[in-house]
Formats: C-alpha cells, structure tokens, sequence
C-alpha cells in the first residue's frame, strides 16, 4: 500500500509544479504572482498591492512606476543584465484605476499638467500648479524607420503584419488603427480612440509596449524580443517616434515664445542699428573726400589764374 501511496503523492505534486511555474503574467514581466489556492494565481504590481489583470496590457502609468522602484527592489523580476532608461521617465501618481492623474509633481515640489498618455502638457510651476482635468489623448502617431533593404515593402503586405501584431499582441482592436502609411523607409502608424471603453486597451498603453519592444526592453513577462515579419521578410526597425495629440491643444504660456520673439526683434533692431550707422559713416567720409577734393581744386585754380599774364 506504501508504493501505491507514494507513486500517487508524486503524481499529484508533479501536476502541481507545471501550475506553480505557470503563475506568472503573460503581459507584465513586473508583477509579482502567487498560488491563491488550486489553479488560482494572483498577480499584483511589484512594490505594491494593486492587482494586476494579465489578461490585457498594464497602464501606462503604473508601468511607468513600477520602472522607478530602485533595481535592489527589483531584482526578483528583471534580469540581472537589464539597463534602466530613465530618459522620459518619471515617478507618476495614478489614480486607482490606473491613469495619470491630471497633475505630477516631483520631490521638489515642482509640477506640471499631463495628458491621458502621461506626457506634460504645460509648463512647470510650483505646488500651486492647477489642472482642472486630464486631457485625453486622442491621436498617437507612431513613426518609424526600417533598416536599408534592397527592394520595398508592398503597402498592403505592411499594414496586414501591422495590423495583426497590434491585434494579436497588444490587443489592440483594428478600428483603432485610423491609417498605415508606408513610403520607404518610412511608417507611420495613426491610432485614433475618442473614448476608451473599459473592455478595451488604452492606445497609450499600447504604444509605450511597443516602444518598449522596440528598444528591446519588452515588458512582457517571456521578454521575448519584438519579432515582425512582413509577407515572410523580417521588419528590421531601425529607429522610432511617438507623437501625442490630445483633444485640446496643450495649454504652454507665452513666456517663452515672447521672449523668443523679443530675442529675434532686439537681433532684426540691433542688425538694422548698425546698417543705419555704416551708411552714415560712408556718407560722411564721401562728404568729407569730396569737400577736400572741392577744396584742392579751387586752390589749383587760382594758382592757375595767378600766373597767368
């Protein structure tokens, strides 16, 4: 009975390893998951208790928070070999929800107004700073520039790939891709969302994942690298832009196009100052020539007329 007993006890504890290994998030390699009983994991976000739903993509502005802990804190899940890139990245608040709060402030209580994608749309002020609302971002324009190849791409074989990587591995809907646009090298890749529904993925959700595959920083939990084939040729990215248009045109001050102006009036002042000044001066020493020379001839003259008989 001791054999059966224990050919059984392994049988059970080897089905229970592939559930142990599988609790992972597929979409977020930053979240920290656990065994809540049989066939039940629980993800949340790492450095935090906010459940995170594997399911769909992160926001971006949790994502973005959970890139700023310190990497001791981090170890558990990033590969020892990864590189933070803090270019463009700040340590944001975010409502419970997820999104951005209107407004950011840093620890020297210096603020500023974002969009729905996080990206500032104001100057910087101080605490006093107001943000009565955040602005949703409506249109993101996703540039990029493949690698030189001998012969182009056909345009509809590059939006198809496109198109099915957004679906398939953002889970992006296709009525959210507005337009691709494709003159070689070039592409451009126009997301348009008016109101996100709670259903579906933020399209500023998706365009940070996908920058962040393209630097070869996935966040996904395989932190597989960002593979793209078109019609069985690989697209091999070569450099990216992310352009964020909101539903309301960004609310910067005068100041500094007043003083850029100013700067371009007081050059076109000084410069007409000093063309001013020369034609003043070359029309005096012409002036001055011609009254020497006035002057040297009248006393030849005379000196003429003296000596004649």
């Amino acid at each position: 009975m001791e054999p059966l007993f224990g050919v059984v006890l392994a049988l059970i504890v080897a089905a229970a390893s592939p559930a142990n290994d599988s609790c992972t998030c597929a979409t977020n390699k930053w979240a920290v998951c656990a065994q809540d009983g049989p066939g039940n994991c629980i993800c949340r976000l790492a450095g935090s208790d906010r459940p995170v739903d594997c399911s769909t993509l992160t926001s971006k502005c949790l994502l973005m928070k959970a890139e700023m802990m310190p990497l001791k804190e981090k170890r558990l899940w990033r590969p020892p070999q990864g590189v933070l890139d803090s270019d463009g990245i700040y340590n944001p608040d975010c409502e419970d929800s997820g999104a951005f709060k209107a407004r950011q402030c840093n620890q020297s209580s210096t603020c500023w107004c974002v969009n729905s994608a996080g990206v500032r749309r104001t100057e910087k002020g101080s605490g006093s700073l107001n943000c009565s609302e955040l602005v949703r971002t409506r249109w993101i324009y996703i540039e990029l520039k493949h690698k030189r190849r001998s012969n182009a791409f056909h345009v509809p074989d590059v939006t198809k790939a496109l198109t099915q990587l957004f679906e398939s591995r953002y889970k992006l809907h296709p009525k959210y891709i507005a337009a691709i646009k494709y003159d070689p090298p070039l592409i451009q890749i126009r997301l348009h969302q008016n109101k996100k529904p709670s259903w579906d993925v933020d399209i500023a959700d998706v365009a940070y994942y996908f920058e962040k595959d393209v630097n070869n920083d996935s966040v996904f939990h395989s932190n597989s690298k960002l593979a793209v084939s078109v019609n069985g040729d690989t697209l091999a990215i070569d450099k990216l832009w992310i352009y964020y248009v909101d539903e309301k045109p960004p609310e910067f001050c005068m100041r500094q196009l007043a003083a850029g102006i100013s700067a371009v009036v007081t050059v076109v002042l000084l410069t007409a100052g000093i063309g001013i000044t020369m034609l003043l001066i070359l029309r005096w020493l012409r002036t001055r020539t011609y009254k020497k020379f006035e002057c040297k001839e009248m006393r030849e003259m005379k000196a003429t007329s003296s000596e004649l008989p």
